[in-house]
């Protein structure tokens, strides 16, 4: 035997125990465990499956609520930021730009709109997964319902859908416990996940096609708690709203373009919750599909802020709902709340994160406005800073034990010595404390109309109530378009 020979033997020796050990990793990469195979059962069943009408009223709430998070999103300085992005790197594609003339492709439309959605504190929000699924979901089944020429009725499945996979993923791996103490962003994690099967859906994909689609979805999810620091909202609006919905999508486009995966990246070695959340509990993964809809226990803002701060407005108008007063006849107002989550709205730089900055507003105008909570210049106005000087915030670790729902007490005292005091447990726009549909509308067309205009506005609402009557979904193009 030659050098060159015994060279050849000896490195086709020495791979053959790498050759063995990876056909027993291909092997074992297959193998399919009973939570994804149910819940990729049910995602690709979930297309074809009517919904009740409850259901279908509640996931047509959070699309019109989304939308408008969205359109007036486009004004703020996030959504400012996000067409820069479409003009200076994206070329037209089949998807529309909402609040604008623009088009792109579904991957950068998901992208620019979940940062719109989330340009701001409109958007939705889900207690038990300590997530915002409306600013990842909606816009990425927008974008594909467009772009796959989905009807109302598929865009509607898809939604709920995404609402159903997208929380479940964070609540098996410990809801609001795991977001507070693992430095990871919940936010992004359920909206990549959500974005993700609300594409799939619309993609009319089986169950291997969805199997490989999560797959690549735990790949792209990420996002980690340092958007509390970010002042200027952009990097807070793409971790919760524009990377999830964007890399969603993108999971599905990768699928559907015939690239494969692992059966089971839920399960196995390595696997996605080993990487993330070791304590996971996996059987929530699919803990009342198909019974307990997500999207029907999904917050709504009534007022557009931080979510730690609907609960003390809403205390501060049941107050003067039964005692009116003026602000000049306030003393001093006592708000307690959670350590944890006061520390979200603590004299944040931002107005509608700022809790003593609204506080003030709402003892001034006797109301939030959209406007008003976006006025940052007012935040140095002499008046305001005046009434804020009464503001006292209480981090109280008594609420602690309650968490995830945030209770909010609120003392207020003028200088005559009356005192009233009022405990919020169910925020208005909560499960315990759902929103009319009236009062939905009425937020949606507060937030569109300026940018829309009232008369496409006032279409826009009755279309998103009658989206099961919608043969295609991107008729709606002109009604969305600034």
């Amino acid at each position: 035997m030659d050098r060159r020979a015994a060279i050849k033997q000896g490195t086709l020796c020495s791979a053959w125990p790498w050759i063995g050990a990876h056909a027993q990793s291909s092997a074992e990469s297959q193998t399919l465990g009973d939570a994804m195979r149910n819940l990729s059962d049910f995602m690709a069943q979930a297309a074809g499956k009517p919904l009740s009408t409850e259901v279908v009223e509640h996931t047509q709430q959070h699309i019109l609520d989304t939308l408008a998070a969205i359109v007036s999103g486009a004004d703020l300085e996030p959504g400012q930021a996000a067409h820069r992005y479409l003009k200076q790197h994206i070329a037209p594609g089949r998807c529309t730009v909402i609040a604008s003339k623009r088009t792109a492709g579904p991957v950068d439309a998901a992208l620019a709109h979940g940062v719109m959605a989330h340009a701001d504190e409109t958007d939705d929000s889900h207690g038990r997964s300590r997530s915002h699924p409306g600013c990842a979901v909606v816009p990425a089944a927008w974008a594909c319902g467009e772009y796959f020429n989905a009807s109302g009725t598929q865009l509607i499945r898809a939604v709920a859908l995404g609402y159903d996979v997208g929380t479940r993923v964070v609540m098996a791996m410990g809801g609001p416990a795991f977001s507070y103490s693992s430095h990871k962003s919940s936010h992004s994690i359920a909206g990549v996940f959500g974005a993700a099967a609300a594409a799939g859906c619309l993609a009319g994909f089986g169950a291997e096609q969805m199997r490989w689609m999560l797959d690549y979805t735990a790949q792209q999810s990420s996002g980690i708690a340092s958007w509390r620091r970010d002042v200027d909202h952009i990097e807070k609006a793409f971790v919760f709203g524009g990377m999830p919905a964007r890399s969603g999508v993108t999971s599905a486009m990768l699928v559907r373009s015939g690239w494969n995966g692992i059966q089971d990246v839920f399960s196995g070695d390595d696997n996605f919750f080993q990487a993330y959340a070791p304590n996971a509990k996996t059987d929530l993964l699919t803990d009342g599909l198909g019974v307990r809809h997500e999207v029907v226990l999904t917050d709504i803002k009534k007022w557009t802020v931080g979510s730690p701060i609907q609960g003390p407005l809403d205390a501060i108008e049941l107050i003067r709902s039964q005692h009116p007063f003026t602000a000049g006849e306030v003393k001093d107002v006592t708000v307690r709340l959670e350590p944890s989550v006061a520390n979200i709205v603590d004299n944040r730089d931002m107005p509608d994160v700022c809790l003593q900055h609204m506080v003030a507003v709402m003892l001034m105008d006797q109301t939030a406005s959209f406007k008003a909570a976006h006025d940052k210049a007012r935040m140095q106005d002499a008046a305001t800073l005046a009434q804020r000087q009464k503001v006292l915030l209480v981090k109280d670790p008594a609420l602690t034990a309650l968490l995830p729902v945030r209770v909010a007490i609120v003392d207020i005292t003028l200088h005559n010595g009356t005192r009233w005091s009022e405990r919020v447990e169910a925020v208005r726009g909560t499960p315990r404390n759902p929103m009319t549909r009236q009062e939905v509308i009425d937020k949606a067309t507060d937030l569109m109309a300026p940018v829309l205009g009232k008369s496409k506005t006032k279409q826009l609402i009755r279309q998103v109530f009658e989206l099961d009557k919608l043969p295609l979904l991107r008729s709606l193009r002109p009604l969305l378009q600034a």
